[in-house]
């Protein structure tokens, strides 16, 4: 059976509707269960909804008939409503319940380690709103009683989702889709903020204006109060055309390719690029230092760095907009990989548990079993990943590289720059190196 309650409500068996003939306030007592799914719901609760502090006196006894109607109006479906502790409760077995979809959605975006990822599952929550939750049933009182974290939740999930989307350079879809939610929420200003900034950015400025302005005048009349400080400042910056709201600004020492920032290239061997990010791991961490955002910047990077070809790589950024929880997955084993490899090379020789040195040693054993003997274009022969490897051919190139560096007297150069707010590896052969050649550190020591 399916429930939906984010718009009319309805209930659908095998595709066909079941509610025909119940009365109105029937089908509200079945929606406040189904969006209690699991919980007993208090007899007194039920009565203070349906009738809205109003109750006749037999109150108690109608909606004990009106559970009589639904189970029989629903019992071959397999729904039950069972009776206990002086309330009813919805048993949500394996029926589908759009507004329980919806929340798990929202965890797994939560949960999501690529951006990339984190969008596509927003949308999806997001798409199963028809509406205004419970429209036909219930009026706009009792929807609020109601539906108010339900609705809370999506307009955190939409700002949520915008910010993504900005963060990402698609401000033609936030501009296309957040400005009317924004006319509804005046009063989410980080809603309308993202709004305004999307249409500026797509050359809409003057409807990002617009929106300011009716966003003040909806302030001042329903809430006798004017937009925050940062709002204001906002429209300022947009009526004078500030520059810097554009575009968001570059990371620090990045290089764009195929539309991804990727750090400079500054240590002289890949599987130490691979450690290093924009602003370095030593210190406080910097706004824009995580460099491995997404499965994305993962394969475009291992392009850059000439581990993978460029066929290769548009064939795997084709299978990770077709399979994104695969290349959710293979994201966060590369960001875990990336960690134990920075650990095992920074760690003092002879020192330590060996479990970074144990983590690295499992990826590189994986991607051996999958390698194939190649010969280059130089005629030399040399390990490569099998190309039958899927998502995971990004990973096991770097962890080869990787053990190419360990096995070879090198790894005993490996160098971390000292620098503040740095951290970044680099080879020192010579022994004479103290920073790394970002040009910046060790400035004034």
């Amino acid at each position: 059976m399916e429930f939906q309650l984010l718009g009319p409500f309805a209930v659908l068996h095998r595709g066909r509707p079941v509610l025909a003939g119940l009365r109105r306030q029937e089908r509200c007592l079945l929606a406040v269960l189904a969006l209690e799914a699991g919980r007993t719901v208090p007899t007194g609760r039920l009565i203070d909804l349906l009738w809205n502090g109003g109750a006749p006196a037999g109150a108690r006894s109608t909606v004990h008939t009106y559970i009589g109607r639904l189970r029989a109006a629903l019992g071959p479906g397999g729904v039950h409503l069972e009776t206990g502790n002086d309330g009813y409760l919805l048993r949500p077995d394996d029926h589908v319940i759009d507004a329980r979809a919806f929340e798990d959605g929202l965890r797994e975006a939560a949960a999501a380690v690529d951006d990339e990822e984190r969008v596509l599952r927003y949308d999806r929550a997001l798409e199963l709103w028809r509406g205004e939750p419970l429209a036909d049933v219930a009026d706009e009182a009792l929807r609020d009683r109601i539906g108010r974290p339900l609705a809370a939740l999506r307009l955190s999930a939409a700002e949520e989702r915008a910010r993504l989307l900005l963060s990402l350079g698609r401000h033609e879809r936030v501009a296309a889709e957040l400005p009317p939610l924004a006319e509804e929420h005046p009063e989410r200003e980080r809603l309308v903020a993202d709004s305004m900034l999307a249409l500026h950015r797509s050359g809409r400025s003057a409807d990002a204006l617009g929106l300011y302005r009716a966003t003040r005048g909806a302030l001042r009349s329903a809430f006798d109060a004017e937009p925050g400080r940062d709002l204001r400042a906002l429209y300022e910056r947009v009526r004078r055309d500030d520059p810097a709201l554009r575009r968001p600004p570059p990371p620090t020492y990045a290089v764009r390719v195929r539309g991804e920032w990727l750090p400079w290239n500054t240590s002289g061997d890949p599987a130490l690029e691979f450690c290093n990010t924009y602003a370095g791991w030593g210190g406080e961490r910097l706004p824009g230092s995580e460099w491995l955002r997404g499965y994305r910047t993962l394969a475009v990077w291992a392009g850059h760095l000439d581990l993978l070809d460029d066929r290769t790589v548009t064939r795997l950024l084709r299978r990770a907009e077709e399979r994104p929880e695969e290349a959710s997955a293979v994201l966060a084993g590369a960001r875990e990989f990336r960690s134990a490899l920075y650990g095992c090379l920074t760690e003092e020789r002879g020192r330590g548990d060996g479990g970074a040195f144990a983590r690295v040693a499992e990826v590189i054993q994986d991607a051996m079993r999958q390698a194939v003997f190649v010969r280059d274009e130089d005629g030399l022969g040399r390990w490569s990943p099998h190309p039958e490897s899927g998502p995971r051919l990004p990973l096991y190139a770097v962890a080869q590289r990787a053990a190419d560096l360990l096995a070879d007297p090198r790894r005993l150069t490996v160098r971390v720059c000292p620098g503040k707010g740095c951290g970044w590896l680099f080879l020192d052969a010579g022994g004479r190196r103290r920073w790394c050649n970002m040009g910046v550190c060790g400035r004034g020591e």
